[in-house]
């Protein structure tokens, strides 16, 4: 390998490895939607300890987020646990 190809090579490498270490970020056309993933299925977290895809413990997490198509977060309703029913939020719930 010539010195030409072993640096394109490696700009390569970083330029993926700089991409990943990105996170998920909002795709156009998407929103985050806090508090409709199911377990191990969100997208990423505001707060906590699950910091990012995959990490949610629990269903429906308040600080957890989940890309879905943009305008359709706050009419998205889950049915929590406890029987009662709530929208998603484009921002993390409290309380």
């Amino acid at each position: 390998m010539n010195r030409r190809t072993a640096g394109l090579a490696i700009a390569g490498s970083l330029l993926s490895a700089l991409a990943l270490s990105a996170g998920p970020a909002a795709a156009e056309g998407t929103e985050k939607c806090y508090g409709i993933s199911l377990a191990g299925q969100n997208d990423c977290a505001s707060t906590g300890g699950n910091s990012c895809a995959g990490t949610s413990k629990v269903d429906y997490d308040k600080a957890a987020w989940k890309l879905v198509p943009a305008g359709s977060c706050e009419t998205t309703m889950v049915t929590l646990p406890d029987g009662n029913t709530r929208a998603g939020s484009l921002k993390p719930i409290e309380s």
